[in-house]
C-alpha cells in the first residue's frame, strides 16, 4: 500500500474471514442480524418511499417456522381472512338470488331447481381437485377458486335470462366449491386437534359476521339509493377478488407438517364419515334452494326483508359459533351431530306444517332461523374425520367426501322442484326423514374416535392400563 497522509504507511487491508468465529464490526453485526430476520419473517426492504413485495408466495415456510411470523402472517390468520373473504360474495350472491330469478328471470319451482342443480355439478366433481393438486399447491387452488367466484358473481346481473344464469351460477359454483374442499383440508392440516372444535367455532363467527356486514350495508342502501342488482353483484363479487390477491401478495405458502397423498383415497374405515356427508348434502340442499325459496313464494317477502332475516341468521351464528366449538370440544361429535338432527327433524316437519296448517310467516322466520344455527353443529363432522383420519389422507378424503356429499345435490333439487309444484309439505317432510337417518348413523360415532376405532361397530373400547 502507498504510504497515506502523512507519509506514513497505511497497513493492508486484513482479507475478509468466512470463519464462524470472524469478528464483526457492530454496524456488520447489524446488517446480519436484520437479513436474518428479513429472511426468517419474509419482510420487505424499504425501497425509496414504499415497499417492495417482492414474490410472497414464492417463500416457502413450515408450520412451526411460521410460528416466528408476525400473528397476522401466520396461517391461522389467512383461514381467517379467506373465511371472510368467501360469503361477501357468496352470501350476496344468495340474499339476492330468489328476488332476482323471480323478478328478472320469471323463474318457478322448476327453473330454480334446475339453476340449483347445475350449481352442485362442480361439488360432485371436486374429487378432481386431486387432479389439480398435481401442478399446485392446496393454498394457491384455494385463493385462485376465491378469486373465480368473487369474479363470476361480480357478473351476474349481466345475463339475465335461464342460460346466461346457468353460465355464471357455474363458474361462480367451482369457484365456490373447489375453495371450499381445499379449505377444508387447510383448517384441519394447520389446526392442532386439541384446538380443532373451538378455531373452527371462530372460523364460522368470523364468516358470519363479514356475511352480517355485507347484508347491514345491503340493508342500510338498498332502498335509500335505489341500488340495483348489477352494482351490488358487482361491489361484493369485487370485494372478494381483490382479498384474494391480496391473500397471494401478503402471505407466504405453509407446508404442512404431513405430506399429502395426491391419490384417489376411498378407505372402507371410513365408510360412516361417507354416508353422513352423504346425508348431509342431499338435507342441506333442501334448505339452500327451498327454504328460502318459500319465503319469497309463499310470503312475498322483498329484498331487504329477507336480508334481514340472513342477518339474524348471521348475527346469531356469531354469537353462538364460538360456544358450539366448546360445546362440541366438552360433548364429543357423537352427542353434538345428534343435538343437530333431532332439531333439523322438528324443523323440517315445522316447515310443512306452514303449507298444511297455514301458518303465518312469524314462524317461518324462527324456523329459518333456527335451521340456520343448528347447520352451525356440522364443523363436528369435520373434527370427527379429524380424529379418524390418517394425517396424509386429509386433502385426497375431503375432495371425496365433498364428491360424496354432491351425489345427491346434483339430481335432487331438479326432481324436488317438480314434487314443489304439487306438494311443498312433501319436500320438506322427505328432508326430515333424511334427518332421521342421519341421526341414526350419528349414533354409531364412539365418544372418543380415533384410527382403528373410527365407529362403535368396529372393535371393543380400548381399556387403559
Amino acid at each position: 500500500m502507498g504510504p497515506g497522509r502523512g507519509g506514513a504507511v497505511r497497513p493492508p487491508r486484513p482479507a475478509p474471514s468466512m470463519g464462524a468465529g470472524a469478528a464483526l464490526s457492530p454496524r456488520q453485526g447489524r446488517r446480519k442480524r436484520a437479513a436474518a430476520l428479513r429472511k426468517l419473517h419474509d419482510v420487505p426492504r424499504c425501497a425509496g418511499a414504499g415497499f417492495r413485495l417482492g414474490k410472497r408466495m414464492t417463500r416457502t415456510l413450515s408450520l412451526d417456522q411460521a410460528q416466528g411470523l408476525p400473528a397476522w402472517r401466520r396461517p391461522a390468520m389467512l383461514l381467517f381472512v379467506m373465511a371472510a373473504a368467501q360469503p361477501i360474495a357468496f352470501a350476496t350472491w344468495s340474499a339476492l338470488l330468489n328476488n332476482f330469478v323471480i323478478e328478472a328471470a320469471q323463474f318457478t319451482g322448476r327453473e330454480i331447481g334446475w339453476l340449483h342443480s347445475v350449481r352442485e355439478i362442480p361439488g360432485f366433481l371436486a374429487i378432481g381437485v386431486i387432479v389439480v393438486l398435481w401442478v399446485m399447491r392446496e393454498q394457491t387452488l384455494a385463493l385462485l377458486s376465491l378469486a373465480l367466484l368473487g369474479a363470476a358473481t361480480a357478473v351476474t346481473a349481466l345475463f339475465p335470462s335461464f342460460g346466461g344464469l346457468l353460465v355464471t351460477t357455474l363458474l361462480a359454483s367451482i369457484g365456490f366449491h373447489y375453495f371450499e374442499t381445499v379449505n377444508q383440508s387447510l383448517q384441519l392440516q394447520w389446526t392442532p386437534k386439541e384446538r380443532a372444535p373451538e378455531t373452527l367455532g371462530r372460523i364460522v363467527a368470523i364468516g358470519s359476521g363479514a356475511s352480517l356486514l355485507a347484508y347491514g350495508l345491503l340493508v342500510l342502501t338498498w332502498t335509500t339509493f335505489d341500488l340495483s342488482y348489477g352494482l351490488v353483484y358487482g361491489i361484493a363479487g369485487g370485494t372478494t377478488l381483490i382479498i384474494a390477491v391480496l391473500a397471494a401478495l401478503l402471505w407466504p405458502r405453509f407446508e404442512s407438517p404431513t405430506a399429502q397423498s395426491r391419490r384417489f383415497v376411498l378407505r372402507r374405515r371410513y365408510w360412516l364419515y361417507y354416508v353422513l356427508q352423504f346425508l348431509s348434502g342431499a338435507r342441506r340442499q333442501i334448505f339452500v334452494v327451498f327454504a328460502a325459496f318459500m319465503m319469497v313464494e309463499r310470503f312475498g317477502l322483498g329484498v331487504e326483508t329477507i336480508t334481514a332475516l340472513f342477518m339474524i341468521n348471521f348475527a346469531a351464528n356469531m354469537l353462538v359459533a364460538p360456544w358450539l366449538g366448546r360445546a362440541v370440544a366438552r360433548w364429543g361429535e357423537r352427542r353434538a351431530l345428534a343435538v343437530e338432527y333431532v332439531g333439523l327433524i322438528a324443523v323440517f316437519a315445522a316447515y310443512g306444517g306452514l303449507y298444511l296448517f297455514g301458518w303465518g310467516v312469524v314462524l317461518a322466520g324462527f324456523l329459518y332461523v333456527v335451521d340456520h344455527m343448528l347447520f352451525a353443529l356440522a364443523f363436528a363432522l369435520k373434527t370427527y374425520f379429524q380424529k379418524i383420519a390418517d394425517p396424509a389422507d386429509i386433502a385426497p378424503t375431503s375432495a371425496v367426501a365433498f364428491t360424496i356429499n354432491h351425489i345427491a345435490a346434483v339430481f335432487l333439487p331438479a326432481a324436488l322442484g317438480y314434487l314443489w309444484l304439487v306438494s311443498p309439505a312433501a319436500v320438506f317432510a322427505f328432508a326430515a326423514g333424511l334427518a332421521g337417518m342421519s341421526l341414526l348413523m350419528a349414533l354409531l360415532i364412539p365418544r372418543d374416535p380415533a384410527p382403528g376405532y373410527e365407529t362403535i361397530l368396529s372393535r371393543p373400547r380400548p381399556q387403559l392400563a
